[in-house]
């Protein structure tokens, strides 16, 4: 670390002229950065944005998170990642306020530090909030001075006071996060139904999966975007492989756009779960377990089964130290969700069987290698089928 007056001393000698040239060779069109997509369910791809990317989201977050000089900002996010450059840092210089930053994430420690330095700001991801909920201290400390939660660390909230959230928005690495979005401060109502309408400079289509022809307003299918903040492409890969003729990139996401012009997204279409010919979004079932008291996380996913196509299995991973019981988690979901969103197959697992990217998100598709090997192993029996019996790959 250096003290400011000693860090502009070193630019004593070089002549304001030099650096005023080196700026105005610096253009919005150029390539600024390579951002590696975090790979949770496949190999991490490379990202190349142009320099007006990240200005523009930093400036957009500051106004959108309704940010000000007066805000102290702790965040778990990485720096080398999307939502890190411009969400956390780059909102945070936007609006001129201050960051907290710890160098590693423990529930305890973060606690402290969020009283220490009296946030009243935070941006972590939603297990790293669940496990601070679900520590001792949590019960012990002020915390009213926090009222900007990115990821609550109580989601049951009162809707007549959820008067700040970031749930109404789209986006994705490919365009240096939002897509589209809302306020935090627009009405609960609306952020809880949709993803907001697309930001200045960005444009959304939505395609029939099946013949990438644009749909009309409510009809179902992918969403497509492009726009100021969309990437250049991905590094060493042609463009024609990565955008289609229109200039739009194909996010692989579901979803439709209202009458009224919102966003509505419906899941990842590679993560539905299709079982007896309904279809399941595992984000559904993820979102129904966020109150389940001890458990990490729950992901579900599709296991093959020759009759209904698939059958939902859910992972539970339960906090360090603490048990979890598949059929009090069962009767949990069995309260909250339809009777074909149910799984058939809970698998118990602990924090050591997770592994994680760089970004400290849960690489998904690892569990469920895991899960898939152990429904063999234990020759496990799911709607009449032997599953030690019956070939499955990695549905991941």
């Amino acid at each position: 670390m250096q003290a400011w007056d000693a860090f502009l001393a070193r630019g004593d000698a070089i002549p304001d002229a030099l650096l005023d040239a080196m700026i105005a060779e610096v253009f919005p069109s150029d390539d600024s950065l390579i951002i590696y997509t975090s790979g949770t369910t496949a190999r991490p791809k490379g990202v190349l944005h142009l320099q007006r990317a990240a200005v523009i989201q930093s400036w957009r977050f500051a106004d959108d998170l309704r940010l000000s000089s007066a805000d102290r900002i702790w965040t778990t996010y990485p720096f080398f990642w999307s939502a890190g450059i411009c969400m956390a840092l780059g909102a945070t210089l936007a609006a001129g306020a201050t960051l907290v930053l710890q160098e590693t994430f423990e529930p305890e420690a973060a606690l402290r530090c969020l009283v220490d330095e009296r946030a009243n700001a935070t941006q972590c991801w939603p297990h790293q909030a669940k496990a601070m909920a679900e520590h001792p201290l949590y019960k012990t400390l002020d915390l009213s001075r926090i009222d900007k939660e990115v990821c609550r660390m109580q989601p049951d909230i009162d809707p007549a006071q959820d008067t700040w959230g970031t749930q109404g928005s789209f986006g994705m690495t490919e365009t240096f996060t939002l897509t589209s979005n809302l306020p935090t401060d627009a009405p609960v109502a609306l952020r809880n139904a949709t993803a907001g309408k697309p930001l200045p400079g960005m444009s959304i289509r939505i395609l029939d999966t099946k013949t990438g022809a644009p749909l009309a307003a409510g009809e179902e299918g992918e969403i497509a975007v492009k726009g100021l903040t969309l990437m250049r492409g991905y590094y060493k890969v042609e463009p024609e492989a990565t955008f289609d003729s229109d200039g739009y990139y194909h996010s692989q996401d579901g979803g439709h756009i209202d009458e009224a012009g919102y966003l509505h997204w419906t899941g990842r279409l590679s993560n539905i779960i299709k079982t007896g010919g309904a279809n399941v979004s595992p984000l559904e079932i993820e979102e129904a377990l966020l109150s389940y008291p001890n458990m990490r996380i729950g992901i579900p996913f599709g296991a093959p089964h020759p009759s209904l196509g698939e059958v939902i299995v859910l992972c539970a991973v339960a906090m360090q130290g603490q048990v979890l019981d598949e059929q009090q988690i069962f009767a949990f979901l069995k309260s909250k969700l339809a009777a074909y969103k149910l799984p058939r197959k809970i698998l118990l697992f602990s924090e050591s069987d997770l592994s994680f990217t760089g970004t400290q998100k849960i690489q998904s598709g690892k569990l469920i290698e895991q899960a898939l090997q152990r429904l063999r192993d234990e020759a496990a029996i799911i709607d009449g089928v032997n599953y030690g019996e019956y070939p499955v790959g990695a549905q991941c």
